[in-house]
C-alpha cells in the first residue's frame, strides 16, 4: 500500500477546486491550482486547510481524510466515483455507507460528502492519489473472461 501525499495540497476559502503548495511566504502560501495550473498567493485573513490534516467524523474514530480516497480508490477500483457529486442526498449517503461504513450521518452532511467526491475526481485526474490497488482487486493475467 502506497501513500498518498496530502501534506501540500490545499483547499483555500473563496477558491473553489484544490491547490498544491509551491511555497510558504510570511504572509500566506504561493500555491497553484491542481486543475488550471494558475498561481495563486495568499494572506493572512485566508482559510488554507491542508487534506493531510482533514478527517472526516465516525460513529466511534475520526478517519483521515487519505483513508477515505483510498477507500474510494479501492471500491472504485483506481476510477473516478460512480456516483456524480450532483446525486440526490439519499444516493450521496448510500454511496458513502459503501465508503466508510461508520461514519456519523448527524455530523457527516450531503455537502461534505458530494465535496470528499468532487475531491476524489480532482485528485485522481491530477495524478495525486498514489494508492495500489488491492491484490484481490487486480485482474491477473491468466484470468479468462
Amino acid at each position: 500500500m502506497s501513500e498518498s501525499n496530502l501534506d501540500k495540497v490545499l483547499t483555500i476559502a473563496g477558491k473553489p477546486g484544490l491547490f498544491r503548495m509551491v511555497a510558504q511566504t510570511r504572509t500566506g502560501v504561493i500555491a497553484t491550482s491542481l486543475t488550471d495550473q494558475k498561481k495563486i498567493v495568499t494572506n493572512l485573513g485566508q482559510q488554507i486547510n491542508v487534506l493531510s490534516e482533514i478527517r472526516v467524523f465516525g460513529l466511534k474514530d475520526e478517519m483521515p481524510l487519505n483513508d477515505i480516497f483510498e477507500r474510494m480508490f479501492q471500491l472504485e477500483k483506481g476510477q473516478p466515483a460512480r456516483i456524480k457529486p450532483k446525486a440526490f442526498k439519499e444516493e450521496l449517503e448510500s454511496y458513502f455507507l459503501d465508503v466508510f461504513q461508520d461514519y456519523d450521518v448527524d455530523r457527516v452532511y450531503a455537502s461534505d460528502i458530494k465535496k470528499i467526491i468532487q475531491w476524489y475526481n480532482l485528485l485522481l485526474d491530477s495524478n495525486e492519489l498514489k494508492f495500489d490497488l488491492s491484490k484481490e482487486e487486480k485482474p491477473s493475467e491468466t484470468e479468462e473472461m
